[in-house]
């Protein structure tokens, strides 16, 4: 059930902090960027609000909830989108039983209220004038105000915040006062080979080894092209060549060695473009050439 809390004598009602299955597997030093951003060095020091930027899929997301448990602190995820208001972020009244305002309070300020990390995922596809509304929390003063349930909300001394924002697709150009709040800024790149390799294996432990290394390659070579593939869509392109190969089995259709390879193109087709199957393609004739 919902906490409820009073503040100021209105009833608010709290959201439940995330608890999702997200790994992170990859370099460390990220981990220790954003801790530090986190770090208080003394009484009139305040926490940092680090933005996450890079490709989509390359694990921003996974990063900030990681380090915020590792805080071993409730952590809150909110999805920002083009259309998110000003209270979608703070407080929102709904109609209850028989007619009553109930007011309920967004991932963000229950994070605020129970001293949490609050995630705003893709922020930079919500509006200046969303983002305004925070701006109070995100600064020394370390509040935020609903205008709907009229009362100002003080922040948890424990409470933490960061946003992830996807470089290659921001819908809303930030002002520099929204930014210049958004500090420090750590970049997310898509990982070596072997950080790769084992982020595969972490997100794919059904698979072989045979799998994850033309997976492996596949995504390298993506790289190298400096192709928006993620890992993320490699992990999902792996997953439906496997599913395929499994829903196949006792159905005849030829060697488990001449069917990989078709799903795997197809799978890279259906989640990605005919352009990540022909790079597929390509690297399964040299895979064969060399053997």
């Amino acid at each position: 059930m919902a906490e409820t809390i009073t503040l100021d004598g209105v009833e608010i009602h709290l959201a439940a902090p995330d608890d999702v299955p997200l790994r992170w597997v990859g370099q460390p030093e990220l981990v220790t960027q954003v801790l530090a951003a986190w770090l208080v060095l003394g009484d009139e020091d305040l926490p940092l609000n680090p933005r996450l930027i890079g490709k989509p899929g390359v694990g921003k997301t996974t990063l900030a909830y990681h380090a915020g448990r590792i805080l071993q602190r409730p952590v809150y995820l909110f999805q920002a989108t083009m259309d998110t208001r000003p209270e979608d972020l703070v407080v929102t009244p709904v109609i209850a039983e028989q007619g009553r305002i109930r007011y309920m309070a967004s991932s963000v300020v229950s994070a605020v209220i129970k001293g949490g990390v609050a995630i705003i995922d893709e922020g930079n596809r919500m509006s200046e004038k969303s983002w305004a509304s925070l701006a109070p929390l995100l600064d020394a003063r370390r509040y935020v105000e609903s205008i709907v349930a009229g009362i100002k909300i003080k922040a948890h001394p424990d409470f933490r915040f960061c946003t992830t924002m996807n470089e290659d697709a921001s819908t809303f150009e930030l002002p520099e006062y929204i930014h210049s709040r958004l500090q420090p800024q750590i970049y997310i790149d898509f990982p070596d080979r072997d950080e790769e390799r084992r982020i595969l294996k972490s997100n794919l432990p059904f698979s072989d080894d045979e799998v994850i290394e033309y997976v492996l390659t596949f995504l390298q070579a993506a790289h190298e092209a400096d192709e928006r593939y993620s890992v993320r869509d490699g992990i999902n392109i792996a997953r439906y060549a496997l599913k395929r190969l499994a829903a196949g089995e006792g159905g005849g259709g030829g060697a488990r060695s001449e069917r990989l390879p078709v799903f795997l193109q197809e799978a890279a087709a259906m989640i990605l473009d005919v352009n990540a199957a022909r790079l597929f393609m390509e690297l399964l004739h040299g895979a064969r050439e060399d053997l």
